[in-house]
């Protein structure tokens, strides 16, 4: 047995399962020599959702992000995590994006791409494996790991084997929330070495506690890799940390050889890393046995947490968790992770939000019901799928095969807004926030969302100790100091509000009859042909104008929160007598949007 090789998942699986996906570049490039140096088989450091959040949140170009980071880290392969035919995103894309996708991710860095399909419909993999190898690239076969009925040692043997014959030069084992238990790990990594001979990487969260045995068994079982994360940001809802890992195995046949003197300066740095993104912090990436219950992945509990606060919503959370399971059965038992993590945590977010089971169903759901994601691994809830999408012929072969050639496409649409070929892909992922992104790049205005400063216990004010606390005001966070002391006016305070680091006084009237309306300016809701939404988010789509007559029941309107669409529907039959929104409009619950009358 040669010495256990370490992937760590710091710059990309790390912070993503602990802060929602929020580190920036320019706290990543410092530590890189260090990193460097270590002797890590592979850096995870792009893929997943950070392309993403870089496009929508932090307003980065990923494709200079990867660049950065192979020009900093010349001695260690870089590995992304790829989802398959989903690439990056939430809808299946045609071969030919998926080919210049990873051609130009091989281009600008890649050398590793770990592969997988949320439903482990392996037809979905295989456009992306070819171009891997096309590329002269790793290209790393993966299992997503769940438990259900239907999931069973024998069905991932038989996996590891078409992933094989596929090509793959390695095989993962992705648990990523956290399901594997020490001996059921031990027991699938040995039956896997005795089908097929790859190397096996084992990548497992911490959530449930377990995950650093899962490894030591995983090893005693024959597998070589294990994937960890720098203590600094470890376990709960992350890995193992590497430093944990490295030390247990230190003095046995299996030492990784690696430097903890290295590691724990390296652990150091993103310990104060971290304190930065401390707005993005939640109570819910803790370790927490009960996901062997929900199964909720940790990068999924991280981003839910912080979607439902800021929806106003996270005293919530443990019955989005406890719907989660019932949503899953019903979509057949698919494994959660990206993208059907989104689509069942969504639903099952509307589910509790609007007081009614599948009152209001994505068109996520809608397309995975009808097949557009692949086949689940279940028999799926015959009446949902009836409620969702009728009499719709249901998908049978690999989803892929029905789309067209984009690429042509995608560069008409974009425009002189891309100049590189990149710039079309980053469009291609997320049209409307890739747009965005581009456009704003163009006009010199692309600006990061706030980091709040670290918050302290008290500050000393003219007037005393003053009390700090954040507020949320019309989807803005103000971190406010309130002294407790009275002003010269019985019945006001004086609050000291931290705006862009310089302390403002205002002064507060006591609360009254009075109640502001929306920042919209738009009425509440009221009368039977008044459409409004369910939960916060934009207009994706105006479906109807002023004097259109409609049906009940008709879509009127498409929003997107969360990242998934939702058709809003006319309550009420009649004539439309007023649209208050357009495409890109920011809405809360219980707005008029559209007015009809019958």
């Amino acid at each position: 047995m040669s010495k256990i090789q370490v992937t760590d998942v710091i710059l990309r699986d790390a912070h993503q399962s602990l802060i929602a996906t929020r580190m920036r570049t320019e706290d990543m490039l410092p530590i890189c020599d260090k990193l460097d140096q270590v002797g890590f088989w592979s850096l995870e450091c792009w893929g997943g959702a950070t392309f993403d959040a870089c496009v929508r949140f932090l307003k980065e170009d990923p494709w200079e992000r990867l660049r950065a980071l192979k020009k900093a880290l010349p001695n260690t392969r870089l590995q992304m995590l790829l989802r398959g035919q989903n690439l990056l995103g939430y809808r299946h894309y045609a071969d030919d994006v998926v080919e210049a996708f990873v051609a130009k991710a091989a281009e600008n860095g890649i050398d590793v791409f770990r592969c997988f399909d949320a439903l482990n419909d392996l037809r979905n993999l295989e456009t992306a494996i070819r171009a891997v190898k096309n590329a002269g690239k790793h290209a790393q076969g993966t299992i997503c790991y769940t438990t259900s009925p239907v999931h069973t040692v024998e069905t991932f043997v038989e996996q590891a084997r078409a992933l094989h014959r596929m090509g793959a030069d390695s095989i993962a084992i992705k648990d990523m929330a956290g399901l594997l238990t020490p001996y059921a790990t031990y027991d699938l990594v040995k039956a896997i070495k005795e089908a097929v001979v790859l190397p096996v990487f084992i990548h497992t969260h911490a959530t449930a506690g377990l995950a650093a045995q899962c490894q030591l068994k995983a090893i005693e079982a024959g597998a070589e890799h294990i994937d960890t994360a720098i203590s600094a940001f470890a376990w709960g809802t992350s890995h193992p940390a590497t430093e944990s890992q490295v030390a247990a195995l230190k003095g046995t046949e299996w030492d990784t050889e690696l430097d903890l003197e290295l590691l724990n300066e390296i652990s150091d740095y993103f310990r104060e890393v971290r304190k930065k993104y401390h707005q993005f912090e939640s109570e819910f990436t803790r370790e927490d046995v009960s996901v062997q219950i929900n199964q909720v992945p940790g990068g999924m509990m991280s981003n839910l947490a912080n979607q439902l606060k800021e929806q106003n919503a996270l005293s919530r959370i443990r019955e989005v968790f406890a719907e989660i399971p019932r949503v899953r059965k019903d979509l057949g038992y698919p494994p959660l992770v990206t993208p059907t993590s989104q689509i069942v945590g969504t639903q099952a977010v509307l589910n509790v939000l609007t007081g009614e089971r599948y009152k209001s169903i994505t068109n996520e759901v809608k397309r995975y019901l009808q097949g557009g994601y692949g086949h689940p691994p279940a028999e799926i809830n015959e009446a949902l799928r009836t409620q969702a999408i009728g009499h719709e012929a249901v998908i049978e072969g690999r989803p892929a095969d029905l789309l067209s050639p984009e690429m042509a496409r995608l560069r008409k649409d974009i425009g002189e807004l891309a100049t590189s070929d990149e710039d079309v892909l980053t469009y291609a992922m997320f049209q409307d926030v890739g747009r965005q992104f581009l456009q704003e790049r163009a006009d010199g205005t692309l600006s990061p969302e706030p980091l709040l400063p670290i918050e302290s216990a008290g500050r000393q004010t003219d007037e005393g100790v003053a009390t700090e606390f954040k507020i949320d005001v019309h989807g803005e966070t103000y971190q406010v100091a309130i002294t407790g002391v009275g002003g010269q006016d019985a019945g006001k305070r004086h609050v000291y509000l931290t705006l862009d680091g310089m302390p403002e006084e205002v002064l507060f009237e006591p609360l009254n009859a009075y109640v502001e309306a929306g920042a919209s300016g738009r009425r509440q809701a009221s009368a039977p042909g008044h459409v409004t939404t369910s939960m916060p988010g934009n207009i994706v789509e105006v479906l109807v104008a002023e004097g259109d007559q409609v049906k009940a029941g008709q879509p009127v309107m498409i929003t997107e929160a969360m990242k998934m669409e939702t058709e809003v529907q006319a309550p009420v039959g009649g004539r439309v007598t007023a649209v208050y929104v357009a495409k890109g409009d920011r809405v809360t619950p219980g707005e008029v949007l559209i007015e009809i009358s019958d």
